[in-house]
């Protein structure tokens, strides 16, 4: 069944929504100093379960693409990611994340021959105004690692995504086989280095038990299946503007549950991150290049996928 163009934005947007929660979830809810532990739980059962649904393995150049993409979108992002989450506030994290369009914007440019618009730039800026202000109230404490590791995550989830859009998908598999490759690449990825670097897994009770399901099934299974979904029938720099939801749920949720203060300037970065999230959906379908480069891209990338895997093994 068709899904109109609105429908599917709405339905894209709910995974950088989930991933918002994740910073609460992590500080509140999961074993401390944890980062690759907590990214290998949840990126593996996800890839397993998504896996077990779709019963489609990768095939040919598939299974290189999977594990590049598998290491950019989870194996370094992940752990990068809760690095990120452990070190700063959870707003402050995530809001340095959002920066990814502007990434998105360079890479089309570079890996989609895309010729940035200046709609997409000054959209770009503005997110990244909007993003400054609201860690303006952190200058003084900033933990540098953590600044890091959050600028890392958002430049290797950009890559990731682009890379997606280039290759599109091969015959015979659909964003939930995509996504349980990936995940299950990245969560073997991030297995022998969490094993190695944090020793054996901490002792879970019932609210760290809980915290990883939700992580797991929600902020997962559920989340890269709608995202990748979305990046099949969007433009990438469509998809990777709804990136600011995911700071926007963050402090939201910092407010409403750890009675975390935001300062009027705070608000207005939000509210410029906002503007930027929607103004990123307004690319003219009939008009300008970016529907039309995007979907060339995906076509000749799904028939390259054709010649190149055949059908997709089924077991």
């Amino acid at each position: 069944m068709a899904t109109s163009r609105p429908a599917l934005i709405a339905l894209t947007a709910l995974a950088p929504i989930s991933w918002g929660t994740t910073y609460y979830v992590t500080t509140e809810f999961l074993p401390p100093d944890r980062p690759l532990f907590t990214g290998l739980m949840r990126a593996l059962p996800a890839g397993l379960l998504l896996l077990a649904l779709a019963r489609v393995l990768p095939r040919g150049a598939w299974w290189w693409r999977s594990a590049v993409l598998g290491a950019l979108n989870i194996g370094a992002f992940f752990p990068l990611l809760f690095l990120a989450a452990y070190r700063l506030p959870g707003g402050l994290a995530a809001v340095v994340g959002s920066i990814g369009p502007l990434f998105v914007v360079g890479l089309s440019a570079l890996l989609l021959s895309q010729r940035p618009t200046a709609r997409a730039l000054l959209t770009g800026a503005v997110a990244a105004f909007g993003v400054s202000l609201v860690v303006l109230k952190a200058v003084g404490s900033l933990d540098a690692l953590g600044v890091l590791a959050a600028f890392a995550s958002a430049a290797s989830m950009s890559t990731g995504t682009v890379l997606t859009k280039k290759w599109g998908r091969p015959e015979g598999a659909g964003p939930t086989a995509l996504a349980g490759w990936q995940l299950t690449v990245g969560g073997l990825l991030i297995a022998p280095v969490a094993f190695l670097a944090e020793g054996t897994p901490p002792a879970l009770d019932a609210r760290a038990i809980g915290g990883y399901l939700y992580l797991a099934l929600a902020g997962t299974a559920v989340a890269y299946w709608l995202w990748f979904r979305g990046i099949g029938r969007l433009t990438a720099t469509q998809v990777t503007f709804l990136i600011p939801l995911s700071p926007l749920t963050a402090a939201v949720v910092g407010w409403a549950a750890l009675a975390e203060s935001l300062t009027p300037v705070q608000v207005a970065g939000m509210v410029l991150a906002l503007g930027a999230t929607v103004a990123g959906q307004l690319v003219p379908s009939g008009s300008g290049g970016v529907v039309r480069s995007f979907s060339s891209a995906e076509k000749n990338a799904r028939k390259d996928s054709k010649d190149v895997t055949g059908p997709a093994l089924r077991r």
